[in-house]
This record gives structure tokens, sequence and C-alpha cells, in this order.
């Protein structure tokens, strides 16, 4: 008797679901998307309602060969691709790859792999959704629009292998409009005055900043005015006037969506987008943990809700009251109010059984699998899990005409804080703790202390705050953040260094002239506005086809008039301080098809050329002479001597300045984040824990490799 077949896109959520459905039926993953626009041509007839002309994706024919043969064969196919737009589409493109009726009870979901939820949907099949393959496709045809029009441009008109995006060109537009903020911001000077004071002698101290005079603001501008202040307050005693106390629930946060488990993954763990989501794939379509087997440990990882199913949230508070106290859970469920812009068909990210504690599986998982799973599991719990009670107190304190305020803080019940506390982009001190005061009571001054202080600028994105801003404006959607970060970077747009976004030289030629001729395509509003557009496609609310008229052409005919009278913007060279060793002019940065290298000033009467390679200030345990960072063709990072080929010594580990003590070796770092110092022999033994820092991205066309 014939099997069912059911297709999932990979191999690792195929073994999930087999072992799930005990053999029952066959599970064959399609290794993602089947068919796809062609890379050398538009592939989009926009004379005849905008007619994708798709292709089989180059290395596929062979996986179609076999599923079609399995089809053939089976009982009956069911397609289980991922719960949202993409995977619809490729259910659709699977569907007419393998000649399966989108009509029929083809299709189905789930959001998390357990074998509930498997089982579950194998009784619901439903046919494939159209209005969902629409809105997918519209986004694609959308870009390949954009791109193909306006990347052409830019290579005739800045240079060559440059790119613009609908998405990615307004992310660069954000980072290059915060840079011009920083460029224009005045610092300002200004002071402040704060007093060190005991209840009594036996107490310790605790600070109180200068707020008032004489019942106004008080606002110093210059050290003369803060010396001044400072000399009136000799002498002076100190009452307290007025205690205020009162207190103050603080609330958990939701369960991660997929912008902030990247937010929250970038500031806790040091974890890029691109990486936390390829872990948390890994997560969600199952790993080996002992005699389960392969197990889907987390739900679906592509959402922007925050609801939680009623099962979920029940076992969460029995597990909450179990190991916690009853103390600890909330009268209710917690449930959180989603945003206006936000799709509600998957559940937030949470583990997919609770009692599965991380510390469980530690053993099972490799060390970013258990941080990034025990993040979501903590997140999850914590979510559902009463309020922090804090006792606040604020006391006003006077001396002479002058107005002191101190704060402080104490816990009063920890609530959800004993498992989690949210990572913050900020560096902001706790308040202190205050000792018991009462008003009229006189308090010791152990010394008035002034400091110098200038006014900030705007920080710079961090990989977090930008999938915020991104998210927060309606730009793209969860599942794009990662590759439009990677896009910006390898197109040298704008550069990484100490984990802020530097936008380059030419992110800022490339958004203006971007402005220039089409100012759409960098703006916000007009971005998110489209994102919405293509959420009504999805919903039947508009037809995909109308959406992309309206965009196109007028958007082709500004771009076609561009052509004629924007003229080619030359990009100054970046000179080195090096010379070149055949003509002894300065070499200077230049890009070419396969990136960035070295050439000499006096091109074309002098030829020469060198690679650029990035100095560690190590040196060769072989040859001493320099060692270098290198890259592999497929882009991984190493290390190597600059001597090379004559002296082949490399590492994968990121030397540093430092030897070891036992053989005099330079050091290498390995591990991470949260890493240690190694040995760059492996015959030595010595490890040094201490926590290191991952060095900050930079792209390879920026002249650093």
């Amino acid at each position: 008797m014939s099997k069912g077949l059911i297709i999932v896109e990979s191999p690792a959520k195929a073994k999930t679901i087999e072992r799930l459905l005990g053999g029952k039926y066959q599970v064959k993953a399609s290794m993602g998307h089947v068919r796809d626009l062609p890379k050398s041509k538009l592939g989009v007839d926009v004379e005849n309602n905008y007619e994708p002309h798709y292709i089989t994706i180059r290395g596929k024919s062979d996986t179609i060969r076999e599923l079609k043969g399995l089809v053939d064969k089976a009982s009956q196919v069911l397609l289980a691709t991922d719960p949202d737009r993409e995977g619809e589409a490729i259910s659709w493109h699977l569907s007419q790859a393998l000649g399966i009726d989108v009509g029929s009870s083809c299709r189905i979901e789930f959001h998390e792999i357990t074998e509930k939820a498997v089982k579950d949907a194998l009784i619901n099949p439903r046919p494939i959704n159209m209005e969902r393959v629409y809105a997918q496709q519209a986004r694609r045809i959308l870009d390949r629009l954009v791109g193909y029009t306006l990347s052409p441009f830019l290579w005739k008109k800045v240079r060559r292998g440059l790119s613009a995006g609908r998405v990615q060109s307004v992310a660069v537009r954000l980072i290059c409009d915060r840079e011009r903020e920083i460029q224009a911001f005045t610092r300002e000077e200004y002071w402040s005055i704060t007093a060190f004071l005991k209840a009594d002698a036996d107490c310790p101290e605790f600070p109180a900043k200068l707020l008032k005079k004489a019942g106004k603001k008080i606002e110093i501008a210059t050290s003369d005015e803060a010396r001044s202040i400072l000399k009136d307050l000799e002498g002076a005693e100190y009452e307290v006037v007025k205690v205020l106390e009162r207190e103050r629930k603080r609330n958990p946060q939701p369960p991660f969506t997929t912008s902030t488990l990247q937010q929250e993954a970038s500031r806790k763990l040091g974890f890029g987008a691109r990486k936390t989501m390829q872990i948390a794939q890994q997560l969600y379509e199952g790993l080996e943990i002992g005699p389960q087997g392969t197990t889907g440990l987390i739900t679906y990882i592509r959402t922007d809700s925050v609801r939680v199913a009623a099962e979920a949230e029940s076992s969460a508070r029995s597990f909450i009251k179990d190991v916690y106290g009853k103390d600890y859970v909330p009268d209710r469920p917690r449930r959180y109010k989603k945003k206006a812009t936000s799709q509600d068909a998957h559940e937030a990210i949470r583990p997919t059984l609770v009692t599965r504690r991380p510390d469980d599986l530690k053993k099972q998982l490799s060390n970013d699998q258990y941080r990034l799973y025990k993040l979501i599991w903590d997140r999850f719990l914590a979510s559902q899990m009463e309020s922090a009670v804090l006792d606040t107190v604020r006391v006003d304190i006077k001396a002479k005409s002058y107005l002191f305020r101190a704060t402080g803080q104490r816990v009063k019940f920890p609530g959800f804080t004993v498992l989690y506390q949210e990572g913050t982009d900020n560096t902001e001190e706790d308040d202190p703790t205050l000792p018991e005061l009462s008003e009229g009571q006189r308090l010791l001054p152990v010394r008035v202390e002034d400091k110098q202080h200038f006014t900030e600028p705007p920080p710079r994105y961090s990989e977090a705050t930008l999938v915020k801003a991104l998210e927060e404006n309606g730009i793209g959607r969860p599942s794009t953040y990662a590759p439009i970060i990677d896009t910006i970077l390898k197109r040298d747009y704008v550069v990484l260094e100490d984990k802020r976004f530097h936008p380059t030289q030419l992110g800022f030629i490339v958004v203006d002239v971007l402005n220039q001729v089409y100012p759409n395509v960098v703006d916000v509003a007009f971005t998110a506005e489209m994102e919405a557009r293509l959420d009504q496609i999805a919903e039947g609310e508009l037809e995909w086809v109308n959406v992309i008229d309206e965009f196109y052409k007028p958007f082709k005919k500004t771009v076609d008039e561009a052509e004629k009278h924007v003229g080619r913007v030359k990009i100054p060279e970046e000179v080195t301080d090096e010379l070149c060793p055949e003509c002894g002019r300065n070499l200077v940065v230049k890009h070419g098809r396969f990136g960035a290298f070295l050439g000499c000033q006096g091109y074309p009467e002098c030829t020469f050329t060198k690679k650029i390679l990035r100095s560690t200030g190590v040196t060769c345990p072989r040859c001493n002479r320099e060692i270098v960072e290198r890259k592999t063709k497929k882009g991984r990072k190493f290390y190597g001597c600059s001597g090379y080929p004559e002296c082949k010594f490399t590492t994968w580990y990121k030397p540093v300045k430092k030897s070891c003590p036992k053989c005099g070796a330079f050091l290498v770092r390995r591990g991470g984040k949260n890493g240690y110092l190694a040995c760059v022999r492996e015959e030595c033994d010595f490890r040094e824990d201490e926590p290191t820092v991952d060095e900050p991205k930079r792209s390879p066309a920026s002249g650093v490799l």
C-alpha cells in the first residue's frame, strides 16, 4: 500500500516530522524554492500585466524529477512548507512544477513542529491560499523591477557592481540621515553638582543632585558658574524637606517577535541578525536531543505577533507555580496588545514545551543554540509571571536657597525579574538604595562635586536599533531584516565599527543620487505605504497587478528622464600613505569586479596593484613576518602570514597582542563573544578564561578584509 507524501523545505524539518509520524508518511525536502525569476534578465513582462517568467532554479531539476516520481506513486500529497507568504509561494511553485491542483486540499501548515501540531494539521488540509501567493509574487516583482531599473542606472552614473532596492535603499538612507544629524550637531557644555551626604556618621553616603535655586530650575553652563555655587555652598546645612514614597509595578515584556528577538539577541548575546535567524531556524526545524530524537524546540520564527496559544499559557502558569510558587503567578493569564500593523497569523516565538528547560538540553545543543534557546525560554516564561514591585523614594533636600534631590528604589517583590531582565541600549545607572529618612532630618555633608558634561548627538544605529527603526517605520518584514543588513554591508554602503553602522562615502553618494532620481525609492513613508498595500493583497483587498502598475509606470518614466539629465558622479579616490614600490607614488583604494584592492595613483602609466590586507599587529611564529587577515573564496575570514606563499602559516582564530606565558607564542581568541584566550600552538594547552568581545564586522569593499 502506497504511503502519503509530505513535502517540506529542509531535510532537518523532514527528519523531525517523519519521526513524529512514525513512518506513516514519507517526508521529503524541496531544499527551499524550486522556481524563481531568471537572474540573467528581467523575467517580468511589463507589457502583459507584469506576468512573471519563472524558471527552474539551477541545480533543482533533479530534485523536481525525484519529487515528481514520488508524487505519482503517493496515495496523498501534502505541501507543508512554512506558514507564511514565502512558504505559501514555495508550495504554489511546487504545485506548478509537480502538477498538483492548487484548488485541492493539498496544503497543511503548523506553527510548531510537535506531534500534536503536525497531526492536527493533517486532519485540516486546505487549498493553497492564492492571496498570500499574490502578495509574495507582488513583492518579488516589485523588488525585481526596482533593482533591474535602478541598479544599471547606478552602474552608469556611479560605479559598476552597485545595487538599489526598495527596502535596502531606505535602510541606507536611515543610516546616512542619522550620520548627517551627528555631523550637524553642535556640542554644548553644561555642568552638574552633586552633594554626597550621610544620614549619620555610621551610614553609607548617598548622592543628591542639585535641582533648583530659589524655587527655579537651575542650569549651569560654565565652570565659573559651577565654582560660584560650590563656594556659596561652603558651610551649608543640609535638611530633608520632603520624602515621597510610593509603590511602583514593573511589568514583564511580551514574548518575542522576530524583530524583538533579533534586537535582544544583539544586545544580550552579541549575535547579528543573520546569525540569530540561522540558529532560530535550527531550533524550530528540530535537533537531536537524546532519546527523544529530532525535536522542534521553538515555534515558528517569522512572526510579528505577541499572541500565545491558551494551552501554552496554561502550561507556563503551571510551571511557574510549581517552580517559583503561587505568588509569581498573576491572577489572570497575561495578554499583550498587538500592534496595528502586525499580522496575527502566527504565535509569538516560544518554546514548544516549557518543561524542556534550557539547562536540561545544554549537553545536546551547541553553545550558541543553548544561549538562544535559553533567551527565548526565559523571555516567554517571564512574560507570564507576576510583575516586579518596587518601593521608590524621592527625597528633597534643602541647603541655603538650593534644592537637591535624591532618588532610590528597593525591590519589594522581584516578580519576573528572578528569571529575566530585558537588555537595553542605554548605560544609565540604577538608582541607589537610600537610608531611612524623615522630614526635618539634618544630614551630614561628605563632599560636594561639580562635573562637566556635553550634550550628545543621537547615537549611530546598531543592528538592534536599526531593526527596531525598520520595524517601527513599517519597512520590510521580519524575514527581510537580516538580508537587508547583509546586502548594505556587502555593497560597501555602510560599515560596522564598534558594532555601530557608519555610512561610507559611497553610501552617501548612492542615497543622494537615488533621492535626485526618484525620491520615493528612499522615502520612509512611501516604502511603509507600499508594505501596507502588500499586506492588503494578502488579505484579498487589492489586486496585485494594479498595485504594481500604479508604482511602476511613474517610476520608470522618472528614471528614464533621469538617464538623460543626471551626469556621472565621480567618487574621490581614497589615498593611502603606502607608496608604490615601482614608481614611488601613493597607492589608492580602487574597486574592481572582485572587490577592493590597492592600485598606483599613477595609473595607467604605472599598473602596480596589490591585495588589501588588514594587519593584526602580531608576528608570525615561523618567520617573524606580520600576521594579516585574509578571506577564503567563500568569504570566510582566517589569519595567515604576510609572507605567503614562502610561509604558509594560517589559523582560523583571531590573534591578540599577548604572548603565551607557557611557550611564548601568541594567543588567539576562541569561543565568540563569551570566549577565552588560548595559545595558537595546538600542542600547548594554555587557556585563559576571560570574556572577550567579537571584533566589528567590516565590508570587504571598505578597504579592510
